[in-house]
């Protein structure tokens, strides 16, 4: 036997709100938020890729905030709303999901999920971001597939559709 103890992690109780629903869920204080999402709550469009927080794929709305949600502890949660790109289309398809439909802003799809959370938070928090405003709040999304063309031209869709909405 070693003489190393492994520890023994308490539950720790986290209330949250996810996708519009309270939720109350038992769970360790260092499970990851990517962990939750997909494999507690089987919420399966946030996506597990890189898990250091460099591709994007597993962005999540935080109280709005764009955020990997594979760097992001639960206990860190505790009393937040969290928005998957589930809960995105909770009333119907978004906007933004219509304009990359539209536009072609995804080929394999895998990183759409976390690009489509970004482009909401940017929109949610400034409807007419300048293109220095779009690319950082890009910036932390990478796609291999579609050259970038097609999501920009969504980004720019999803502005002029929000914009005669209002």
């Amino acid at each position: 036997m070693s003489d190393q103890t492994e520890k023994v992690q308490k539950p720790f109780a986290l209330h949250c709100n996810i996708n519009g629903n309270d939720k109350t869920m038992e769970t360790a204080a260092s499970t990851r938020l990517l962990t939750l999402i997909r494999d507690e709550l089987a919420l399966t469009g946030t996506k597990r890729s890189c898990e250091i927080g460099r591709c994007g794929a597993c962005m999540v709305l935080i109280d709005g905030k764009a955020v990997n949600s594979c760097l992001t502890m639960a206990y860190q949660c505790s009393g937040k709303s969290i928005t998957t790109i589930e809960g995105v289309a909770e009333g119907g398809i978004d906007p933004i999901q219509q304009a990359f439909l539209e536009e072609g802003g995804f080929q394999c799809g895998y990183c759409t999920p976390g690009m489509i959370i970004s482009v909401k938070s940017l929109l949610d928090s400034n409807p007419d971001p300048s293109e220095d405003e779009i690319a950082e709040a890009l910036s932390g999304n990478i796609c291999r597939c579609t050259g970038y063309g097609g999501i920009w031209r969504a980004v720019k869709r999803a502005m002029e559709g929000r914009r005669l909405a209002t």
